[in-house]
């Protein structure tokens, strides 16, 4: 982490639980891990579909996304991507799937929903300096399993709030190179967004000189 960002080089970030359902482990991925998922982005950007900005109600997101297993567009998934060049997406390597459950086990201890966690889908996002995106909800699945996310590069601004509405309560909580947040159960549809990133904060050895990526995994309920 940025000292320039927090003013204290020093400062402790623990593990938290920000509702129930909903748990934020710093520092889960190692550097080398982190490196290692940036090359592999820069592997899936290649094709056979690269990174697109989707349109949500005919407007444009700042974020790029490149899809595995299924590809989302705007209220759907589809296993082509029609809306961008009509191929099929590359499949979730199966080691995304175990980290997904790793990931799961490590924000709620061993239960049956790790045992039974199996992600059919990444939504892999990349946002550059200026990049954002509005609080909105996590909807488009059938499944109501839990959302899985990993931050590599640039700090960003996260906000997670509640089930009802854009509007408070939330909190805002800085998510790192390495980050592991995870919601499911009751806070599987609280809405959430980032507000902004923190160019220059990336740590070295990432694998990311500047930008962010995100990989959100989970499980579609689709056949």
């Amino acid at each position: 982490m940025s000292g320039a960002l927090f003013g204290d080089e020093l400062l402790e970030r623990p593990r938290r639980e920000l509702a129930p359902g909903a748990v934020h482990v710093p520092g889960w991925l190692t550097l080398e891990q982190q490196a290692w998922i940036a090359e592999r982005f820069r592997e899936w950007s290649a094709g056979p579909v690269p990174p697109r900005a989707a349109a949500v109600r005919g407007h444009e997101m700042s974020v790029k996304t490149v899809c595995l297993g299924w590809h989302w567009q705007p209220y759907r998934y589809t296993r082509e991507a029609t809306d961008v060049n009509g191929a099929r997406v590359l499949p979730l390597p199966d080691w995304l799937e175990r980290v997904g459950r790793l990931a799961v086990a490590e924000a709620y201890g061993p239960s049956k929903t790790v045992r039974q966690y199996a992600p059919d889908t990444a939504l892999v996002n990349y946002y550059d300096e200026d990049a954002r995106m509005g609080m909105h909800q996590d909807k488009d699945e059938v499944s109501r399993a839990p959302v899985v996310s990993l931050s590599v590069g640039n700090s960003c601004l996260f906000r997670f709030g509640n089930s009802e509405s854009r509007a408070r309560p939330y909190e805002d909580l800085v998510l790192a190179s390495g980050d592991l947040f995870v919601f499911g159960g009751p806070a599987r549809l609280a809405f959430h967004g980032v507000m902004k990133t923190y160019p220059g904060t990336a740590p070295a050895g990432c694998g990311l000189e500047t930008g962010r990526i995100n990989i959100t995994l989970r499980v579609t309920g689709l056949d």
